[in-house]
């Protein structure tokens, strides 16, 4: 993993996105939209989505966001990553349908994501060690939302503009290499060497917790 920090500039470039390699630490700064469940499946099967240009917010951040409403318009308390695999099912069609380059979350996304985000050109980033309440501080401001009265504050689209967001990690290039795909593939080819060092048997089996 490359320690020094890359800041992107939103919307990211299919030259910038192809530029960066699996394990890269980035963050973001420019125009993201946010979204969970109700988004993905309203866009797909409803063909509901909000009134972006989607080629200049091309920056989709997982994740329900916690907001205050204040004399000045809407601050934000907490914006904390949520798990990007459980919207697999969807991912794919979102980034065909939408053009999304940039996918922000928590863990990686699967084979359908990766691909996809190979046919645009583009890459998902997930959380290392921060926080929502910090990454807050880096929302320079709320620019608007969208179906606030018909889904509420935690499933509705926010529009927001970051600055130097982050830091994530590169973990689906724009090539649909998975950082967590490869990780698993290169402990399970160093397993054997792994048990004949701590002479473990080779047909040794693990409990079965789900027994």
């Amino acid at each position: 993993m490359n320690n020094t920090i890359i800041d992107l500039q939103l919307p990211l470039s299919p030259e910038q996105a192809g530029s960066l390699k699996l394990g890269d630490l980035v963050t973001v700064s420019g125009l993201m939209f946010t979204g969970r469940s109700r988004f993905h499946i309203r866009a797909v099967n409803e063909d509901i989505v909000p009134p972006l240009d989607f080629s200049t917010v091309n920056c989709f951040f997982h994740t329900g966001p916690v907001m205050r409403k204040t004399a000045q318009g809407w601050e934000t308390v907490s914006i904390e990553p949520t798990s990007s695999i459980r919207f697999e099912k969807y991912s794919g069609q979102v980034i065909r349908k939408l053009g999304i380059r940039t996918l922000i979350g928590k863990t990686t996304m699967g084979p359908d994501t990766a691909a996809a985000l190979k046919e645009v050109s583009g890459v998902h980033l997930s959380k290392i060690g921060i926080c929502g309440n910090m990454l807050s501080n880096q929302v320079h401001k709320v620019i608007d939302v969208f179906f606030l009265d018909e889904l509420g504050k935690t499933e509705a689209t926010w529009l927001i503009e970051v600055e130097q967001f982050g830091p994530f990690f590169v973990d689906i290039d724009a090539h649909g290499r998975n950082y967590f795909s490869e990780l698993k593939q290169l402990t399970e080819s160093r397993k054997p060497e792994a048990y004949q060092n701590l002479h473990i048997s080779a047909d040794f089996e693990y409990t079965d917790v789900n027994g």
